[in-house]
């Protein structure tokens, strides 16, 4: 059983910028892929960015350019870097972990990931 914990979000002016945290406690979390994703009011959740065993990253295109995910094996934790903030990406963020190791699949979407956490609320005033 993995656990995941987010942090970071909260209330920014678009344009702005914040970082989300997610801590594992997964002991083989430098060998699996870790992912984000996020759900607005109404919306169906979606894929935002992944990275990988070996830090390869993908991203969403209606985020690239502007957000930046990254790992810290030594922390255990996967950031997700979020600058030029748009209201239209007010949402509750997720992060995900998927219990392959060392898998080179790129992984975007819900039914990749195994483990998520309870999701933090990100809110961009226009």
């Amino acid at each position: 059983q993995v656990q995941l914990v987010e942090s970071g979000g909260g209330l920014v002016q678009a344009g702005g910028s914040l970082r989300l945290s997610c801590a594992a406690s997964a002991r083989t979390f430098s060998s699996i892929a870790m992912g984000w994703f996020r759900q607005a009011p109404g919306k169906k959740r979606e894929f935002v960015a992944s990275i990988n065993w070996s830090n390869n990253t993908y991203y969403a295109d209606s985020v690239k350019g502007r957000f930046t995910i990254s790992r810290d094996n030594a922390k255990t934790t996967v950031y997700l870097q979020m600058n030029s903030l748009k209201p239209e990406d007010t949402a509750v963020y997720y992060c995900a972990s998927n219990g392959i190791p060392y898998s080179r699949m790129i992984r975007t979407t819900e039914s990749g990931y195994d483990y998520w956490g309870q999701g933090t609320q990100v809110t961009v005033s226009s």
